[in-house]
């Protein structure tokens, strides 16, 4: 195929091909533009940047309060609020918003009570609700104490904090001394009203996540109660830690300390312990916590770090991966590493964390290993944005100024809306959630804000205070501030090596002495780990008739190489070609099948009235049942399982026997659902989407993952419907009370003409040197792109060979066919 200097499209090619290759050879050029990454910023730019960046805020934290106010969190596509027990408080004093930071904290003072008969995440209400109310307390009490605002103020945060904390000291009364993940802020935990209290498992993040906030309750109130219990839950996950590999898992039972899921990473689930075990020592002054910080730290960069990547891993088997693929929380790990002080891991990590935010716009939930989406769903997390501010503070590498700056843009390209900032569904959609999580007001603008502001422009000095893990400031003059509490006791360790940082923060005229360029250095191994933005040098058919157009492809970064500085060979012999610019490029076109690839299941409705015309599109479980192994699928009654989220013995298990069991999607892993309705004889189950309004037709599939742990165990029939498609099947089962379905892969439902299948194709381009050998292009067709002069076209005719148009994901396509436009592919796979 031969496409013009303008790239016109010729009479008789398939349009959707001629698009595709015409989007391809755009977004090869774009990957060669050489970007200004590594060039310093101005002043003047960072001004400007710092003042978009409040500008956000006012948007995001103005539409809050127009819309949303009093409740905790704005839904930004419906302008409402939505109720979730936290607390919007202690940001915009740090952004010198001080006027909004005395108004929000008499609107804290004037609307929230704390008494109210509802159930409440002990690790989510710590660290946002408690964590919000101390630090504010703490910026309210300085700014009273310059004399020059909040003159009114007489501690009502701390004293709204010490009842909360009372509330919260409930959860701590277990056997073994870790907290009940949840909690009723009226009704505690042993009372008939709490609705709580039958949980018995924990993961390590929310039990070893209220050291910082409870420590400094006690030292802010001299009430030892809060200190002592986090302390508590500390000792026991450290006790319980695997003595082999000084490794933790993820989820541990409340009562006899015994772990539930074994797998160990930096991730969701574990994450923020290990962030509290370093922090607790610069905020206390503790070395038992470095101690125990440095023990695990050794652990985790012996068996978890594989630079860039950090894996999963079985605590009591640490030297095999349990997963493929990693989540989006860790993203947190390097800035914790700056402040351990092991920079080249954390530049690796981080690099490969920007890679692949390049590749799709925003950090995936979850993503491979070969950097493809895992989960597509972005909540505005703020993890790779901390760990950017620190980078910057530790390096003072201007990159990552560049990086805070690319953050800037694609929040306001991809994610504004017109009420705030709006989660995002799925990445490779681009569609919206109707969520703005309150860590995305506390945490994103304030990173943002002091990445690119001076020591100067701010109205306190950061260095006299540490962040919890909601970005809540906690002063370090705390560790002078002694209230008697039980000390931990860390048993004498094996012998571990120590180097300069091992009981000090990081020098950074240590660790760069006169090398600006080490950062650099280090990242430049990692640049193209996703194959995006790869620069190469190239040539394009211009003349030098018209240097016009010369100059702007390498204003954009293209190189350009007249052919005249070399000698082509070719079928005529050795020629010159003065002023000629050519570039080829190669594309294989091949029938193969993308790694990972999601099979879509469905649920077919066959009882009356249905009769098999009604299918909902599902996604498949990599474990339980391979329905692609049944010829005629599982057929059976469906039946809603009590409870509904199936995270414990299942109420109504006779009604479940024999029946496929209807689950909703939250509360517990997938596994956990399975194993607890394949306990009551459930035939097969469907797991239905908590999200509201989320469906097939938006939202790529996506395969459900185990536990961490073996899943041979689970031999049932697993799929998993969004929530449009599970409101049909509830819907059914309200109205017709017995409804019989089918599940079975897709391709294969009942009635399906077989004809329809579709072929998928993958489209690999490749550069190859003019007058290179042919025998280098890897076997099998080929579609070659080659731009050249006009005139040199214009004595041509199209070859028949030329005409190329295959058979896509949405049926055929023809050069007279508008649907290939507007034809969407089918849900759940790659375009």
């Amino acid at each position: 195929m031969r496409l013009g200097a303008k790239s016109q499209r010729k009479p008789g090619l398939c349009f959707g091909t001629d698009m595709l290759l015409k989007t391809l050879l755009i977004t090869s050029l774009l990957s060669w533009v050489n970007c200004l990454e590594n060039q310093s910023m101005t002043p003047e730019e960072k001004t400007n940047i710092r003042n978009q960046i409040l500008e956000m805020f006012d948007h995001a934290y103005g539409s809050y309060m127009k819309y949303a106010y009093p409740a905790d969190e704005l839904m930004p596509l419906s302008c409402k609020g939505r109720v979730r027990c936290f607390l919007l408080v202690a940001c915009a004093q740090v952004l010198n918003k001080l006027d909004e930071f005395d108004d929000a904290v008499k609107k804290a003072v004037r609307d929230v009570r704390l008494d109210n008969d509802v159930v409440v995440s002990v690790f989510e209400t710590n660290i946002r609700v408690l964590g919000g109310l101390l630090g504010g307390h703490v910026m309210a009490d300085l700014l009273r104490q310059r004399g020059e605002r909040m003159q009114w103020y007489r501690d009502e945060l701390l004293h709204m904090a010490v009842e909360l904390g009372h509330r919260l000291i409930p959860a701590f009364n277990t056997s073994s001394g870790l907290p009940y993940p949840k909690v009723n802020l009226r009704y505690g935990i042993l009372n008939p009203l709490s609705r709580t209290g039958t949980e018995s498992d924990t993961c390590t993040a929310c039990a070893g996540t209220m050291i910082l906030e409870f420590a400094a309750l006690s030292r802010l109130s001299g009430e030892s109660v809060f200190e002592e219990h986090a302390r508590k839950a500390l000792d026991v996950l450290w006790e319980r830690r695997q003595r082999g590999s000084d490794l933790v898992g993820t989820v541990i039972n409340i009562h006899n300390g015994e772990w539930v899921r074994k797998d160990s990473g930096v991730g969701a689930g574990i994450d923020s312990y290990y962030e509290y075990l370093m922090k607790a020592y610069i905020l206390l002054g503790d070395n038992t916590f470095l101690q125990r910080f440095n023990i695990h730290y050794s652990a985790i960069m012996k068996y978890i770090s594989q630079p860039p990547l950090l894996l999963n891993v079985h605590m009591h088997n640490p030297t095999v991966s349990v997963r493929s693929w990693m989540d989006s929380l860790l993203a947190f790990f390097p800035g914790l590493q700056v402040l351990t002080g092991d920079l080249k891991p954390a530049i690796e990590t981080h690099e490969m964390l920007y890679q692949v935010t390049k590749q799709h716009k925003f950090l995936p939930e979850a993503f491979t290993t070969e950097f493809r989406v895992h989960w597509g769903q972005h909540l505005l997390r703020p993890e790779f944005a901390e760990s950017t501010y620190y980078l910057f503070k530790a390096t003072g590498d201007p990159y990552y100024l560049r990086v805070g700056q690319s953050i800037v843009e694609k929040l306001n390209a991809f994610a504004r809306v017109p009420c705030g900032f709006a989660a995002v569904q799925d990445v490779r959609t681009g569609t919206h959630e109707d969520r703005m999580d309150s860590f995305f007001l506390a945490e994103m603008f304030k990173y943002l804000y002091l990445l690119f502001s001076e020591k100067s422009q701010l109205p306190i000095n950061m260095d006299n205070y540490i962040f919890t893990t909601e970005a809540h400031l906690l002063p370090v003059s705390l560790s002078t501030t002694q209230v008697t509490v039980q000390t931990n006791v860390t048993e004498a360790p094996v012998a571990h090596d120590e180097d300069l940082f091992t009981h000090s923060c990081p020098s950074t005229e240590t660790l760069f002495p006169n090398n600006p360029s080490f950062a650099k250095t280090i990242r430049d191994g990692y640049k193209y780990l996703t194959g995006v933005g790869r620069t190469l040098s190239i040539s394009l058919p211009l003349h030098d008739s018209g240097m016009e157009p010369v100059e702007f492809l390498k204003s954009m970064g293209i190189s350009l190489t007249p052919l005249n500085d070399f000698t082509l060979g070719d079928s005529i012999g050795s020629k010159q070609h003065k002023g000629v610019f050519r570039v080829k490029l190669v594309a294989e076109v091949s029938q193969t099948i993308e790694e990972e690839l999601v099979v879509p299941h469905a649920v077919q409705l066959i009882s009356p009235p249905f009769l098999g015309r009604t299918v909902l599109t599902a996604g498949p479980a990599k474990f339980g049942m391979d329905l692609t192994k049944q010829e005629h699928g599982v057929k059976g009654t469906i039946v809603k399982a009590s409870p509904y989220t199936a995270c414990g013995p299942i109420e109504n298990a006779a009604e479940v026997k024999g029946r496929i069991a209807l689950a909703l999607r939250g509360d517990c892993m997938f596994a956990a659902k399975a194993r607890w309705l394949q306990q009551a004889g459930a035939g097969g189950v469907i797991f239905i989407d908590h999200r509201e309004g989320s469906n097939s037709e938006e939202t790529p599939l996506f395969q459900m993952v185990g536990d961490g742990d073996s899943t041979e165990d689970i031999a049932l029939p697993l799929v998993f419907l969004f929530s449009r498609e599970g409101a049909v099947l509830t819907s059914a089962l309200e109205e017709h009370h017995n409804v019989d379905v089918l599940l079975l892969p897709k391709e294969r439902q009942l009635g399906q003409d077989k004809s329809e299948n579709p072929v998928s194709m993958n489209i690999k381009l490749r550069l190859r040197e003019e007058g290179g050998s042919e025998d280098r292009a890897a076997p099998g067709a080929t579609l070659e792109l080659v731009l050249e002069d006009e005139e040199e076209l214009s004595g041509k005719q199209q070859s028949p060979h030329q005409q190329v148009c295959t058979q896509g994901r949405t049926g055929p396509c023809s050069t007279d066919s508008p649907q290939a436009l507007n034809s969407k592919p089918e849900p759940g796979t790659n375009p």
